[in-house]
């Protein structure tokens, strides 16, 4: 398996002048390794406020400026190249740091949670909604980026599209969602947002190993002095079984959001043509946790809901809950003094 990826990609093999690059934009031991953390750690400190405080605001201009600073993707690329080199120390420590920033941000998510009056949850921030709820398409996404990215890291050349690839990721900000949505008690939206940090991280690690083996990168570094260890097809199924492990659960998700699909669809018109029979308006319609939420408003009389279940009962629906919210009288001016 080893040798079938590496096979040479037409004009993507990296040559052994690039590799001191390729070091030093990946691994943090190379160089100044105490300068290289200290960038790291300040840099990622100040990414988790800024996305943080970006999910409380619900603001998307702040979020994006915080996965712009975040340099999360240098030490999930640096395992990448650690596992190309067969690097088991260069591993252990890379895999180390992603770790301990992830959960370093998670933290600051919780403490900035604290600091908030009110819950931050998907219900009332989209923000928060956009990253709890990962499907296959997500996956995807990341696949591609990460792509992109491993190769604007091997290519000198292309290296500008970095910033928009560092967009396309979402690395930090669900971190910060984990945190937040912790603090909140909403711990199955914690998990959705970590799965969603885990798919990047899983994608970015499978690209980036892909593209560097493609790039004859361990060729390029025997040719370059850098010591390269035996790559066994182990390292590359583990590598591949971490994304099948992701896939699974996104694909649930997948499942689940089709199947709300179907429920709407089928619900909208009976719902509306009631409304409308009942002199009443449609205003919202949904399904949450498998039960559909029918948001009604109107003046008295009130709606009759039951001729509702009967209408949903003769459509297919008779195996799905519904909760009707009938808001009656409309609205009035409140004029001051």
């Amino acid at each position: 398996m080893a040798r079938l990826l590496s096979r040479d990609l037409p004009g993507l093999r990296v040559p052994a002048g690039d590799v001191d690059r390729i070091l030093g934009r990946l691994f943090l031991t190379h160089g100044d390794q105490r300068r290289n953390q200290t960038n790291f750690w300040v840099l990622l400190t100040l990414a988790g406020v800024i996305a943080a405080a970006g999910v409380v605001a619900d603001s998307t201009a702040t979020v994006i400026g915080a996965m712009i600073v975040a340099p999360l993707m240098t030490p999930i690329l640096g395992t990448a190249l650690a596992i190309v080199l067969a690097d088991r120390r260069q591993l252990l420590y890379h895999l180390g740091v992603v770790l301990a920033g992830a959960a370093a941000v998670v933290v600051i998510g919780y403490l900035l949670g604290l600091l908030v009056p009110t819950e931050v949850v998907a219900a009332t921030n989209s923000q928060v909604a956009s990253r709890v709820s990962p499907k296959l398409i997500d996956l995807l996404t990341a696949l591609a980026t990460g792509l992109v990215g491993g190769f604007a890291l091997i290519r000198s050349d292309v290296s500008d599209t970095l910033p928009g690839v560092a967009i396309a990721i979402s690395l930090v900000p669900p971190l910060a969602v984990v945190g937040l949505t912790a603090e909140s008690g909403a711990y199955g939206q914690s998990a959705g947002a970590l799965l969603l940090f885990g798919t990047n991280m899983a994608a970015i690690i499978a690209t980036g190993t892909a593209i560097m083996l493609g790039g004859r990168v361990r060729d390029a570094a025997g040719e370059a002095g850098v010591a390269v260890g035996t790559l066994g097809a182990k390292s590359l199924v583990t590598v591949g079984l971490a994304v099948l492990l992701v896939a699974a659960p996104l694909g649930y998700g997948s499942w689940h959001v089709l199947q709300q699909q179907i429920i709407i669809a089928k619900a909208h018109p009976v719902v509306e043509r009631w409304a409308a029979e009942q002199g009443w308006q449609l205003t919202d319609l949904q399904v949450q946790t498998g039960t559909l939420h029918v948001v009604a408003v109107g003046r008295p009389p009130q709606a009759d809901e039951t001729v509702l279940r009967a209408d949903l009962d003769a459509a297919g629906l008779g195996d799905v809950n519904a909760v009707v919210t009938l808001v009656a009288g409309g609205s009035r001016d409140l004029p001051a003094g």
